[in-house]
């Protein structure tokens, strides 16, 4: 697409702010990962215990999610996006403050009802972020949009990983939630003085984005309920896409929601130590270079078809999952430097698939009118199946431990029990992208 050099500024003005709030957001979110097993040990509750805090936060985001999309398409990504960051700024803000006041009498209630709470307001980020940029991105730009929100979730683990792993390292504990929610509050009022819903909202023309949407069509202007509804369920490929993305959310938060044991109790690395630190960069440049790689196949090798590339990366989860099993090295330098590489390419190929299904598949299947709901879809079946990770694979690892002996004080010597049970979902997703390997926005598929 030919734009203007004054539109790729003032687009940039839109999408990079959303960008850098989704990735505070993560920060509020992905938060609990690393400070999780803390909690537990502080409190006595074991990895089964903590993974209902988990669930029940993972499923209440897949419920609001899915409910929130609709609402998002009616009212627009802008109001979206400043209820996710004031919501979840005041939910982190008050766990934070709990935890400084020590008010933790029946804290699994407590902390699954507050968590719960604040994955409400998270799940309106995805929902803006795509809903706002569908309106800016032709069809032939959203695989490199897919690229940059893969970087908007890269840079929100790096914010939760490696600043979180920082702020235990300097500060009270209960920093990790006050500071994020400050970030949060702050991404709010630059959220409110620069993002608009679409071009004339900034006094520039809207364009045609080639998903088949009207362009001229205004936009308070939504599509009723029952058409929204259609867009989903009427259409085999985002029915597909619906079911692949329940696969990337057990694979995804399998690996996110157990990294930090799985440094820490297998290869012995502490979150004290600039290498657990550094998980968070590799993260992050895993996924920028995963978001960035995923994008420019789909739009330049497979002509804007989404499927073929995360068939591609589905694979590459299988055997980035294989090799975290063996836990090359453990209890040395050099096998802790191997796994926090081996989990920067994990991250890699898992939010490249992410990215480009919950945000490009969902702009182009959805359209214009319906991107939200779309994403709502995706998003919240992912978070139904990262829902299982928490009590599900939590018991698990608690009953079989990470090499099947689950001995208090012993130390793995492999992780096949984690990694077994999440490679069968890379291996469905990669079998479901086969089912819609031709699917192409505005060709026939809305």
């Amino acid at each position: 697409m030919d734009h203007s050099p004054a539109f790729r500024f003032r687009r940039f003005l839109n999408w990079f702010p959303l960008g850098l709030t989704y990735a505070t957001l993560y920060m509020g979110r992905y938060n609990f990962n690393v400070v999780k097993n803390d909690i537990g040990t502080w409190y006595h509750l074991d990895k089964a215990e903590m993974g209902i805090i988990a669930t029940a936060g993972f499923w209440t985001y897949g419920l609001a999610v899915a409910l929130n999309g609709p609402l998002a398409d009616r009212f627009g990504g802008r109001k979206a996006i400043l209820m996710g960051a004031a919501g979840g700024a005041l939910m982190n803000l008050i766990i934070g403050l709990m935890f400084l006041d020590g008010r933790t009498t029946h804290l699994l209630i407590v902390m699954s009802l507050l968590w719960s709470a604040n994955m409400y307001f998270q799940s309106f980020g995805a929902l803006s972020v795509v809903k706002v940029n569908s309106t800016w991105f032709h069809v032939r730009e959203r695989g490199v949009f897919g690229g940059i929100f893969g970087i908007m979730i890269s840079s929100g683990y790096f914010l939760a990983t490696t600043i979180g792993a920082w702020i235990l390292s300097r500060y009270h504990w209960t920093m990790i939630w006050i500071i994020p929610a400050g970030a949060m509050a702050f991404m709010c009022l630059v959220d409110y003085l620069l993002v608009r819903n679409r071009p004339s909202h900034a006094g520039l023309p809207d364009f045609d984005t080639g998903d088949g949407s009207n362009a001229h069509h205004a936009e308070d202007e939504p599509l009723p309920l029952r058409d929204l509804i259609k867009k989903v369920f009427h259409n085999p490929v985002v029915v597909a896409l619906i079911f692949a993305e329940f696969c990337t959310g057990f694979v995804r938060q399998g690996v996110m929601l157990y990294f930090t044991e799985y440094l820490g109790e297998v290869y012995n690395l502490s979150k004290k130590a600039y290498l657990f630190w550094s998980t968070g960069i590799a993260f992050m440049v895993g996924g920028i270079v995963g978001g960035i790689l995923c994008g420019w196949m789909s739009d330049k090798l497979f002509q804007s078809r989404r499927p073929p590339v995360a068939f591609l990366f589905y694979l590459a989860q299988v055997v980035m999952l294989t090799l975290l099993g063996f836990a090359f090295g453990r209890g040395t330098h050099g096998g802790q430097v191997w796994a926090v590489i081996l989990l920067g390419l994990t991250a890699m190929f898992i939010f490249g698939v992410h990215g480009m299904l919950s945000g490009t598949a969902s702009m182009d299947f959805g359209g214009r009118k319906a991107a939200a709901t779309v994403t709502g879809a995706l998003d919240g079946v992912q978070y139904i199946g990262s829902g299982l990770t928490g009590f599900g694979l939590g018991w698990v690892l608690k009953t079989y431990g990470w090499d099947g002996i689950a001995t208090h004080g012993h130390t793995p010597t492999h992780a096949w029990v984690w990694v077994g049970c999440i490679i069968p979902f890379s291996f469905i997703g990669a079998y479901i992208m086969t089912r819609v390997w031709n699917a192409k926005a505005g060709s026939g598929a809305h």
